[in-house]
């Protein structure tokens, strides 16, 4: 599908990157610089934070399903 709008490209490319495998390897490489070998508690603050960037991308997904394209397989009314 052309890219239509703005808003339509945004989607695109935060659905590409909640869906990419490479991001799942740069959290894997970022995890290994920020929780020590048996640290429980840097490692549960560490997956509070990737759940919580996880649910931003999600939102911000979620915000633009009503202005992308109508015929787009994803599209969502406003009142749905």
């Amino acid at each position: 599908m052309r890219a239509k709008t703005v808003i339509h490209v945004e989607y695109e490319v935060v659905k590409a990157i909640l869906n990419s495998k490479e991001i799942g390897l740069i959290i894997e490489m970022v995890k290994d610089d920020l929780v020590p070998v048996d640290d429980e508690r840097a490692e549960k603050r560490f997956n509070m934070g990737v759940k919580s960037v996880s649910q931003l991308f999600r939102n911000i997904a979620d915000r633009r399903l009503h202005r992308i394209p109508k015929n787009h397989p994803d599209y969502r009314g406003k009142e749905e």
